[in-house]
C-alpha cells in the first residue's frame, strides 16, 4: 500500500515536471513536438486525483480547497490551455507531495527510535555475564553496557562514571557525565567505556520504551492544521467563483479566458503548501528542543491557551526528596553526620535512604563502611553497628526511643520542618544525638524562570493543584508566585478543576504522574514530564518534555505563538497576493499562462516565509548560550563550595553551646576556609566568570545585581575575621550574638546568591 501511494505521487509530480521540461525544450530548439498534447495528458493524473477527493467531500459535506484547484485544470484543458493546466497540475502535486512529506514524518522519527531500541541485555551473575532477551531483565538486576550499546532499561550507575549520548531523548547532542548513583535512562547511548548498572525497571515500564509508544501514536495524527486551511476556504472559495464565474468578467469581454485566469492566480497554495509546512518546521523546532509535540492541532491549541495549571511533585518541584542542610550537634562536623548516615543508609531502598545515600556520593564519599547487625523498621529507621558502635537512624520518633534524651533544638528543628512541609532524618550513636539531615523536594532550578517566560509569552493565570496539606502548598506557591493554589487534592478533584476552567478559556495542564492522566486528557494541552514521568501521564498528554527541563515548556508556547503568527501571516499575505492577481485577470490584464507562472512566484514566497518557523523565536536569541563545559565547571564549583555553607549555619546555630576554646577553634576553622576556598572563588567569577556572561547577555551591566552580592559577600567576610580576631576571653553573650549575627547574614546572602547563580548558569546552559 506504502509503494503504491509512493508511486501515485511520483506519477502526479513528475509527470507535469516532464512536460513543462518538453515544452520549455521545444521552445528553445523549434522542434516539432506534440507538446500540447504531453501537457494535457500530464495534467489528467492531477486532475483525477481532485476529481476523487472532491467527490468525497462533496459526500461528506465537508468542501475543501481542492475544488478550485480541479476547476483550474479542467477549465483550461477545456479551453485548450493545456499549459496553464500543467503548471497548476504540477503545483498541485507539490503540495501532495509535502503533505505526503508531513504525514510520514512522525513515521520516519518512529524508524529511527526503533533502529535504536535495544533488544537483548548483558546480565551479570555468579557464573559471569549472560546475554538475555529485553524481557527477562528484572528490577534489581545487574548489567553490563559496553561502549556503543544502548541502555536497555533504566537504572542507577554502579561504576565511577559514564558517558552517555542522549540525543535521542534530550535533542543534547554533546556526551552527558555520569557519576556514581546516577540515574540512567534507557535509550540513550553509550558513548564512552564499558560500566556496569542496576536495573530499576523492567523493559516494559521503561523511558525509551514510553517514548516509543508516545511517537507510534503521534505518527497518527492528521497532517499539521489542515483545519485551519478549510476554514479560511469557507470563505475564499465562494469569493474566488464570485470572481471567476459570477464578477462579468467572460460577459463583459466575452473572453472565457478570463475566467479562466482568475480560477488560475485563485488556487489557494498558500494554504495547500505554506500552512502544512509552517507547522511542520515548528513541530520540528520543538523535536530539536527535546520536546514531543503530537501534532498540528496541539501547537494550535497551545498558541491560544491562557490558562495555565500546574501539579507540585514532579513538576514545579523535582519530585523527590533531596538533601537541603546538615544540622550536627556541636561535637561533630556536618561531613561525618552525612557520611554515617549513608554507611547505614546503603542497606536500605526506601526514598529517603536512596537520596541520603546519592548526597553522600556528591560529596565525595565514595568508599562507604559496611554496617553490621542491621534491622529496618520500615517507615521508620533502621539501626546497625559500625566499627563497634551502634548507629540509629529514622524519624524523630523513632531516634528518640533509642537514646538517652532528645536536645531541645532537635525537637523545636522537627517543628519547624513540619510547618515547612520538610523532612527530618535523625542520626544517633551510642544513645546520643548526632545530627539531623534536612530533606524536602526542592523547587527545579529553573521553575522560577520558566514561569517569567510563560506569563510573558502569554499565560494570563498560573495555578498550581496539590495533594499536600494547605500550609505546604501555600509556602511553595506563594514562593514562586502563582496565582491560585489549590491544594489537598485528590485526582478527580484536580479533573473538576480544569474542566470548571475549559469554560474560561484554553488550558494547559502540566503534570508526571498517574494520579495526573485524568487532568492531562480533560486539558486543552496536557504536558507531561516525559524523562522520568509515568508512562500514563505522557500517554494522555499531548506534549511530552523528554529532557524534563520546565523552561522547555515556555519555549514551546513561544515557538507555537511564532509559529500560527508565521501560518497565518503565509495565509493571509499569499490570499492577498492572490485576490490582487483575481481582479487584475478578471480586468483582462493577465493570462492563464501568466497567472499561474505568478502563481507559482506567490507559493515559493509564503514557502519561504513559513520556513522561518524552523528558526528559534527572537526572544531566545536575545541570550548566546554558556558553553556546556563552561556551565558544568562552575556547577562543580558550587558543590564543592556546599559542605562550606553547610558548616557555616551549623557553626552559627551551635555557637552558643561551645566552650571558648571550641568556639574560637571552630571560629578560626571557618575564617581560613573563607579565607582559601569562598573568596577566591567569588573574586575569580567578579574578575573573570561575569565579564564573559556579560557579553554573552548583552547590555551596559546585566550582572549588576550579583556583583553587588559579591561586594556584600567580601563586607560579611571581613567583619567576621575581624570579630574573630577582637573576640575576648571569655566572650559575652552580646559579644556572641553578634558573631551568631554576622554568622546568618552571611550563610543568607551565600544562599541566595548561589541559587540565583544556579539558575542563571542553568538558563544559560
Amino acid at each position: 500500500m506504502k509503494q503504491n501511494q509512493n508511486l501515485l505521487y511520483a506519477v502526479l509530480l513528475s509527470s507535469p515536471v516532464l512536460a513543462l521540461l518538453a515544452w520549455a525544450l521545444q521552445q528553445l530548439s523549434g522542434l516539432a513536438m506534440p507538446v500540447d498534447l504531453l501537457l494535457a495528458v500530464s495534467a489528467m493524473p492531477a486532475m483525477l486525483l481532485l476529481l476523487r477527493d472532491v467527490w468525497r467531500a462533496i459526500r461528506q459535506r465537508d468542501m475543501g480547497v481542492d475544488l478550485l484547484a480541479l476547476l483550474s485544470i479542467a477549465g483550461s484543458l477545456a479551453l485548450q490551455q493545456p499549459l496553464t493546466a500543467a503548471i497548476i497540475a504540477a503545483m498541485t502535486a507539490s503540495g501532495r507531495w509535502l503533505d505526503r512529506y508531513a504525514a510520514g514524518r512522525a513515521e520516519r522519527e518512529m524508524s529511527g527510535l526503533l533502529a535504536r531500541a535495544p533488544r537483548h541485555a548483558n546480565r551479570l551473575g555468579e557464573d559471569g555475564m549472560l546475554r538475555v532477551a529485553l524481557d527477562e531483565v528484572r528490577v534489581g538486576d545487574r548489567l553490563l553496557v559496553k561502549a556503543g550499546e544502548t541502555v536497555p532499561v533504566d537504572g542507577r550507575l554502579l561504576d565511577a562514571a559514564a558517558l552517555l549520548d542522549e540525543s535521542t531523548l534530550s535533542g543534547e547532542a554533546k556526551p552527558v557525565d555520569h557519576q556514581a548513583g546516577a540515574l540512567l535512562r534507557s535509550g540513550t547511548l553509550n558513548a564512552g567505556a564499558a560500566f556496569s548498572m542496576t536495573a530499576t525497571t523492567t523493559a516494559a515500564q521503561s523511558t525509551f520504551s514510553g517514548i516509543i509508544k508516545l511517537v507510534a501514536e503521534a505518527s497518527g495524527a492528521r497532517a499539521p492544521l489542515t483545519r485551519m486551511a478549510d476554514r479560511y476556504a469557507l470563505w475564499f472559495i465562494p469569493l474566488a467563483l464570485a470572481l471567476g464565474l459570477a464578477g462579468l468578467a467572460w460577459l463583459l469581454s466575452q473572453d472565457p479566458l478570463r475566467a479562466l485566469a482568475v480560477l488560475v492566480v485563485a488556487t489557494p497554495c498558500p494554504l495547500v503548501l505554506a500552512v502544512p509546512v509552517a507547522i511542520l518546521s515548528g513541530i520540528s523546532r520543538c523535536a530539536s528542543r527535546g520536546v514531543l509535540v503530537k501534532g498540528g492541532a496541539v501547537l494550535e491549541a497551545l498558541d491560544r491557551a491562557t490558562l495555565l495549571f500546574f501539579d507540585k511533585t514532579g513538576t514545579l518541584t523535582g519530585g523527590k526528596a533531596r538533601l537541603v542542610a546538615i544540622h550536627p550537634a556541636a561535637t561533630i562536623a556536618p561531613a561525618e553526620v552525612l557520611r554515617l548516615a549513608a554507611a547505614l543508609d546503603q542497606m536500605s531502598c526506601n526514598v529517603i535512604a536512596t537520596a541520603v545515600l546519592q548526597a553522600a556520593l556528591e560529596q565525595g564519599e565514595t568508599k562507604l563502611p559496611l554496617p553490621q547487625q542491621l534491622e529496618e523498621t520500615p517507615g521508620a529507621g533502621l539501626c546497625g553497628v559500625l566499627d563497634g558502635r551502634r548507629l540509629a537512624l529514622g524519624s524523630h520518633a523513632f531516634v528518640a526511643g533509642q537514646i538517652n534524651t532528645m536536645p531541645d533544638w532537635a525537637s523545636a528543628l522537627q517543628g519547624r520542618l513540619d510547618i515547612e512541609g520538610a523532612s527530618a532524618v535523625f542520626v544517633a550513636r551510642d544513645g546520643v544525638l548526632l545530627g539531623v539531615l534536612e530533606m524536602s523536594d526542592q523547587l527545579r532550578l529553573e521553575t522560577p524562570r520558566a514561569l517569567r517566560m510563560l506569563r510573558r509569552s502569554g499565560i494570563r493565570q498560573i495555578s498550581m493543584l496539590s495533594g499536600d496539606r494547605q500550609d505546604v502548598a501555600e509556602a511553595i506557591g506563594h514562593g514562586i508566585g502563582v496565582d491560585r493554589i489549590y491544594a489537598g487534592l485528590q485526582p478527580q478533584d484536580k479533573l473538576r478543576h480544569l474542566q470548571e476552567a475549559a469554560r474560561h478559556g484554553v488550558t494547559i495542564m502540566v503534570g508526571d504522574g498517574v494520579n495526573d492522566a485524568p487532568a492531562l486528557s480533560a486539558a486543552g494541552v496536557g504536558v507531561a514530564m516525559g524523562g522520568q514521568g509515568a508512562a500514563a501521564a505522557a500517554e494522555s498528554a499531548g506534549v511530552v518534555l523528554l529532557n524534563d527541563r520546565l523552561d522547555r515548556l515556555a519555549e514551546v508556547v513561544m515557538t507555537a505563538h511564532r509559529t500560527m503568527a508565521i501560518a497565518r501571516q503565509s495565509v493571509m499575505a499569499g490570499m492577498g497576493l492572490s485576490l490582487l492577481a483575481m481582479l487584475a485577470a478578471a480586468c483582462g490584464y493577465l493570462p492563464p499562462v501568466a497567472g499561474a507562472v505568478l502563481q507559482e512566484v506567490i507559493d515559493l514566497a509564503v514557502i519561504l516565509n513559513a520556513l522561518r518557523a524552523l528558526t528559534p523565536h527572537p526572544a531566545l536569541l536575545q541570550v548566546r548560550p554558556l558553553s556546556a563545559d563552561a556551565a558544568q565547571q562552575l556547577k562543580a564549583e558550587h558543590a564543592r563550595l556546599h559542605p562550606l555553607l553547610q558548616q557555616l549555619a551549623a557553626l552559627a546555630r551551635g555557637l552558643p553551646q561551645l566552650q571558648y576554646a571550641q568556639q574560637l577553634e571552630e571560629l578560626v576553622r571557618l575564617d581560613a576556609m573563607l579565607t582559601q576556598q569562598l573568596l577566591p572563588h567569588e573574586t575569580m567569577e567578579e574578575q573573570h566568570v561575569y565579564p564573559a556572561m556579560a557579553q554573552l547577555l548583552g547590555g551596559e551591566d546585566p550582572l549588576a545585581a550579583l556583583s553587588r552580592s559579591h561586594q556584600e559577600i567580601f563586607k560579611l567576610s571581613r567583619k567576621l575575621a575581624m570579630q574573630i580576631a577582637a573576640l575576648p576571653q571569655p566572650a559575652s553573650q552580646l559579644e556572641i550574638l553578634e558573631l551568631q549575627r554576622t554568622l546568618y547574614s552571611l550563610d543568607t546572602v551565600l544562599q541566595l546568591h548561589f541559587a540565583q547563580e544556579d539558575e542563571l548558569y542553568q538558563s544559560m546552559s
